[in-house]
């Protein structure tokens, strides 16, 4: 075996064009399969994780403007939510409807001490950190008890306590802050995502109370549901849901824009469609690659051993068997596309690695909300093995073929050549 490595070796010193040519062919197919598949891990990452921050059977609701003139009222009228579309959300679809809740928003300023900031206070259910999980650094969210009692009770994000109490932000917990005129107790501190205005939550029953207490106006609503568990169960419910509502508000039935609903649910669906469509592209996109790593080594095997046919008339002729010539141009083929192949994935990992450090993890601002467009873009190893193992295979098929016809020609014919 050392003989046929220093054999091989020498071969591939005195042919440096050739070997180099066929590595690069090798390493380049492993490398753009794994940057590739890397890069769109890494869209795929991003958008997996914004999913988890909402509960994917959910709904929210808010009003909008009708688009459809309807029992002499014009188009473009604005509609708001009311008492009355809480009530008949909550007990004409107890079939699918679990737990339902509203939010009202108000803006304001907290203060603490001499420290202040103005934001947007939520007055919130206890469903609703079910449905926009949030997750707590230090103390609890809204429960049941605040909203019964109607508690000034306060929940800020950790970036706003940290305006509010520079030195420790934690030691804000259990302290009474400004909310107006108003003073409000910190029960919690959650950890700000970075994708939009962070908010401070607070019970919707204190909230509504102090800031929207003369008007039937509810806000937005949000429920959790079951059940449905089609696209076409989601687009029927959704129907029947939304034809209510228009009609508790002199809608006409077929408007699509007095009321919007988001529906986590059908939302999820269609980010798992994107998902695997995003997969499928890259691999093809991948594989394509790679099978062009794999031409340009099944070429320049055919190349080299039409080049050494004399040669391997030589051997012939003073005794080599068949199966040695096969054996030394497998083996050099398993050897080249097994090192060009492993440096290929180590410089794609590497790659990968350096768009983690750099550009994973980064936000955009999109004006309205920030997102992570780009999270772990990374490729597992047991991609990279098999990636380099198809071309370690592919490289040894593509050299047996031309080895085995080279070792069944005779000698005579060998030799003359050219």
């Amino acid at each position: 075996m050392r003989d046929i490595i220093t054999e091989i070796w020498q071969t591939a010193r005195r042919n440096k064009l050739r070997t180099t040519l066929t590595g690069f062919a090798v390493a380049w197919g492993i490398f753009m399969l794994v940057v590739l598949l890397g890069a769109g891990n890494g869209l795929i990452n991003a958008n997996l994780k914004q999913n988890e921050n909402w509960l994917s059977n959910s709904m929210e609701v808010w009003g909008g403007r009708t688009s459809k003139a309807y029992q002499g009222l014009k188009e473009g009228r604005r509609v708001k939510l009311q008492t009355t579309d809480l009530a008949m959300t909550e007990s004409d679809f107890k079939n699918h409807i679990d737990e339902v809740g509203a939010r009202y928003e108000t803006s304001a300023t907290i203060s603490y001490g001499d420290e202040y900031i103005s934001t947007t206070i939520s007055g919130v259910y206890p469903v609703h950190t079910k449905i926009n999980k949030h997750d707590m650094l230090y103390g609890r969210f809204i429960n049941e008890l605040d909203m019964r009692e109607k508690r000034k009770v306060l929940v800020l994000s950790n970036k706003q306590a940290k305006e509010l109490e520079p030195r420790d932000y934690s030691t804000l917990l259990g302290k009474y802050v400004k909310v107006g005129d108003f003073a409000f107790k910190v029960i919690g501190i959650y950890k700000d995502r970075e994708e939009g205005q962070a908010e401070a939550y607070s019970s919707y029953a204190a909230i509504k109370g102090i800031y929207g207490a003369n008007t039937d106006e509810v806000g937005s609503l949000e429920y959790t549901f079951h059940g449905l568990t089609t696209e076409k169960a989601n687009e029927d419910f959704e129907q029947e849901y939304r034809r209510r509502l228009n009609a508790n508000h002199q809608v006409h039935p077929e408007d699509e824009r007095a009321f919007w609903i988001f529906n986590g649910y059908t939302m999820s669906l269609q980010m798992e469609q994107g998902i695997a469509i995003i997969r499928t592209a890259l691999w093809i996109v991948g594989l394509f690659t790679l099978l062009s790593g794999i031409v340009g080594v099944s070429n320049i095997m055919l190349i080299t051993v039409k080049e050494r046919t004399h040669e391997f008339g030589i051997r012939k002729a003073i005794g080599a068997k068949p199966w040695s010539i096969l054996k030394l141009i497998i083996i050099e083929s398993v050897i080249i596309t097994t090192f060009f192949g492993y440096v290929g994935m180590v410089l794609g990992v590497a790659a990968n690695e350096y768009m983690d450090a750099t550009i994973g993890h980064e936000t955009i601002d999109t004006g309205l909300f920030k997102a992570t467009m780009f999270l772990n873009p990374t490729v597992g190893l047991d991609v990279c093995f098999e990636a380099t193992m198809v071309m370690v295979i592919a490289g040894t098929i593509a050299g047996l073929i031309p080895a085995y016809k080279a070792s069944r020609i005779r000698p005579i014919e060998a030799l003359r050549a050219d």
